[in-house]
């Protein structure tokens, strides 16, 4: 199935527990496209940090199909897939939006990239939270995605955190 098949829209289906990888492959093999978006996780563990690749959807894929063509009830029978999600029977699409949206922030592996490469000393205006339109300059950046920006409160220097969404670099 090709990216510029008229009518081909995304879908969402629901995983079986860990079998992402096994899915998207079977998917693949019946000539479906699929979007596993995924993103680096650190966790820790008794010793140490250990940084792996987990989906964005835990338990969800989505797959591009033309629903008017019929044959989409084959990916309920795919090893690895539990359902397609959608209501009163049918798959429901998931708007074209939010899908282009999500590969925009995307390498070609489909995994995320970060918002935008901030380092410490970057200055950058907070975008939201109590904080919007403030320019702070970023003090440290958390594995966890959060940011502690430094804001020039009442002339000192105060250090606030933020989630890295929230911020854009000037």
């Amino acid at each position: 199935m090709s990216f510029h098949d008229r009518g081909a829209t995304w879908f969402l289906a629901q995983l079986k527990p860990n079998s992402a990888r096994i899915a998207d492959r079977n998917l693949r093999r019946q000539g479906f496209r699929t979007f596993l978006p995924v993103e680096d996780v650190t966790r820790r563990t008794r010793t140490t940090f250990v940084t792996t690749e987990s989906p964005v959807f835990p338990g969800y894929i989505f797959v591009m199909f033309d629903a008017a063509k019929g044959g989409w009830r084959a990916i309920n029978s795919t090893s690895g897939i539990t359902r397609l999600v959608g209501v009163g029977g049918a798959p429901a699409a998931v708007p074209a939006d939010i899908i282009s949206g999500l590969m925009m922030r995307c390498d070609a592996q489909g995994k995320l990239m970060p918002p935008e490469q901030l380092t410490p000393g970057t200055k950058v205006a907070l975008t939201g939270g109590p904080f919007a339109d403030f320019i702070a300059e970023v003090d440290k950046i958390e594995s966890d995605r959060r940011v502690w920006v430094l804001l020039d409160i009442m002339g000192g220097k105060t250090r606030v955190a933020v989630n890295a969404e929230q911020v854009r670099a000037l």
